[in-house]
């Protein structure tokens, strides 16, 4: 405990650092209160509070509750990372795009300003989508041209505010701004998750939950061992006279991450649970369409949980092939010397990365749709459904990546200046560190 309030005391009294913390938090403060901002034109006491299902209820637990609320932030930063994703995938699949990607700094500055302007483009269709298909009719107040044009308008305005104030917390704050409000509202929904789940459960069952935190403790380690495991493949620079000096002959490591692909599997997959329902609705009259309804409208359901297992499986091994090239790293490896102890340079090494990042995915990808299904198990053991999001899923995940990467700056800043880091031994390791070459 006194290592506790010893590591508090050096964080506060690095002066650049606290004042990045402070930021943070304020500006942390003025997003959640934004999100209880209901859009004008609207009877926030005539709004459905309830869960709204699928997606949505994903949504929801994202922007803090603010989608329901009908907020200025209702749609949060969701379509900046709509956005982020699409033109992610055109660097991939694109030929200009791949190439302002290679530019450096100029060219992250030209995708940066795609995504803005595609980002307001998104929100504009979301917005109408939303008030039209979310918000109660009988809590506008007064329909009409005027109302949805100004809605619209406001939404786009909360959804670029909320971009900005992501970007200010990435270079005024600590840690990853868009990441960090993500997770700010998941976590504002974890104190009335516990005062519920207390409350059902009260005194008789007080050991019931005592057991169901420990196994939510036991959940967020399995979950931290996963974002932290890597395999380090031994890279071999070859030694080189320059004038006097010789350089190079040092040993490294290309460090590859067991799960590469993070969270987007879990939110490609989500989004394709939706079909089902569809072609539910389409064959509604029809026995099977009543039960593809019935059976894929139950997140519990274990014929739910395998199609979702087994679409992570399938989007693991696709996001992490689009996002690691193999030749790539090899041609890199090649133009700066370096080799893989035993292989030869180039086709034979990308062969070779490509066999390790295949041997590691499929077990990365299995223990994320473990993750993935574990709420559906928590709420088939008893727990109650909002206690059990925060049993896996992608709740859990951009959680525990956030605070791993906002403890790694910080420590950060500590040992800069010659003190202890945040743990007694080793290092505090966030994702960041474990990016591919």
């Amino acid at each position: 405990m006194k290592r506790f309030f010893t590591t508090i005391k050096n964080i506060f009294s690095i002066e650049d650092l606290r004042v990045r913390i402070l930021n943070t938090l304020g500006y942390l403060i003025i997003f959640r209160l934004g999100s209880y901002i209901v859009l004008p034109g609207i009877d926030p006491n005539l709004l459905d509070a309830g869960a709204t299902g699928g997606i949505f209820d994903l949504i929801n637990t994202f922007l803090g509750g603010s989608f329901n609320r009908a907020s200025i932030f209702a749609l949060g930063i969701m379509p900046y990372i709509s956005a982020s994703i699409i033109v992610q995938l055109l660097t991939v699949a694109f030929a200009p795009f791949q190439k302002m990607q290679k530019e450096g700094e100029s060219g992250r500055r030209k995708l940066n300003q795609y995504t803005r302007v595609l980002t307001i483009v998104i929100t504009g269709f979301q917005s109408y989508g939303y008030i039209k298909g979310t918000i109660d009719a009988e809590a506008i107040l007064r329909p009409g041209f005027f109302f949805y044009f100004s809605s619209i308008i406001i939404l786009i305005a909360g959804t670029m505010f909320c971009m900005w104030l992501g970007e200010r917390i990435t270079d005024k704050g600590i840690g990853n701004g868009i990441s960090m409000l993500i997770m700010i509202g998941i976590i504002s929904r974890f104190p009335g998750a516990v005062i519920a789940e207390a409350v059902d459960k009260q005194i008789s069952g007080a050991l019931i939950l005592i057991v169901e935190f420990l196994a939510l403790f036991l959940v967020i380690v399995g979950t931290i061992m996963l974002t932290q495991a890597v395999r380090r493949i031994p890279i071999q620079y070859a030694k080189q006279v320059i004038g006097n000096k010789l350089y190079g002959g040092k040993r490294e490591f290309i460090p590859m991450k067991l799960n590469a692909a993070g969270v987007m599997p879990i939110i490609f997959a989500q989004a394709l649970m939706f079909i089902p329902a569809l072609l539910a609705g389409i064959w509604r009259e029809t026995d099977i369409g009543a039960y593809i309804g019935s059976t894929f409208s139950d997140f519990t359901s274990w014929q739910y949980n395998l199609l979702f297992a087994a679409l992570i499986l399938i989007f693991t091994f696709f996001y992490t092939a689009i996002t690691i090239n193999s030749n790539d790293i090899a041609d890199s490896l090649k133009r700066n010397g370096g080799f893989i102890p035993g292989i030869k340079p180039g086709r034979q090494t990308a062969d070779f990365i490509d066999t390790i990042l295949s041997r590691i995915t499929l077990p990365g990808s299995i223990f994320l749709a473990i993750i993935a299904i574990l709420p559906a198990f928590a709420v088939r053991a008893g727990v109650g459904q909002n206690f059990a999001q925060f049993y896996g899923g992608t709740s859990l995940l951009i959680m525990v990546g956030v605070i791993l990467d906002t403890l790694q700056q910080i420590e950060s800043y500590l040992l800069m200046r010659h003190y202890e880091g945040m743990m007694k031994s080793g290092r505090v390791k966030g994702r960041s560190q474990f990016a591919a070459a």
